[in-house]
């Protein structure tokens, strides 16, 4: 099995980080070959509607650090995406990463829905998200925005929130939480 992490935050190691690397440590420890991709690392742009992922290629044709980003999560098995809200959002490294999953979508995704993507059936995603307010009902949308998509790619999706992320180290001190990711990864792999 393989696990792509696309980790969306510009803060290295943390909140989001943590929760995803928990479970990607669990995961490697049943078997699973991951790989990692901190988008911040990378120099890269959003979607440029060029459509050139539905004229005459069957991928995205921007050639920079997030091609391969894209290749990787096209093959893997699981897709982990992280952020942190930001101004009640993911933050904006994730969605250009979101944006350039367009290129997922076949030519005739409007016309023919039940052949829209371009991907292997049979994916799982995990979104994670952290945010400071400790409130769930708020930037609940969230997720749910985005996972109209991923299903539409053919991905199964699930969601772990972590709430009351103020601090960087919040995570690393939830075991509860970190527990859930733990448990994330033997549902993924087992």
């Amino acid at each position: 099995m393989k696990i792509v992490g696309i980790m969306g935050s510009p803060r290295t190691n943390g909140n989001s980080d943590t929760i995803a690397r928990q479970i990607l440590l669990e995961a490697e420890k049943l078997g699973a070959d991951t790989e990692t991709f901190v988008l911040n690392n990378l120099t890269y742009k959003g979607c440029q509607a060029c459509m050139g992922c539905k004229i005459g290629s069957d991928t995205c044709v921007i050639k920079d650090d997030l091609a391969p980003v894209l290749a990787a999560v096209a093959a893997a098995d699981v897709l982990i995406m992280t952020s942190p809200i930001y101004f009640g959002q993911v933050t904006g490294q994730l969605k250009t990463f979101i944006d350039r999953t367009y290129s997922f979508l076949t030519p005739e995704y409007l016309k023919d829905p039940m052949s829209a993507s371009r991907l292997a059936p049979g994916k799982k995603c995990v979104f994670v998200l952290t945010q400071g307010n400790p409130d769930e009902n708020l930037f609940a949308d969230v997720s749910a925005n985005y996972e109209r998509f991923f299903t539409w790619y053919g991905y199964e999706m699930s969601v772990i929130r972590g709430l009351g992320m103020r601090d960087k180290e919040d995570a690393a001190g939830n075991e509860t939480l970190l527990e859930k990711a733990r448990e994330t990864a033997r549902s993924l792999v087992c």
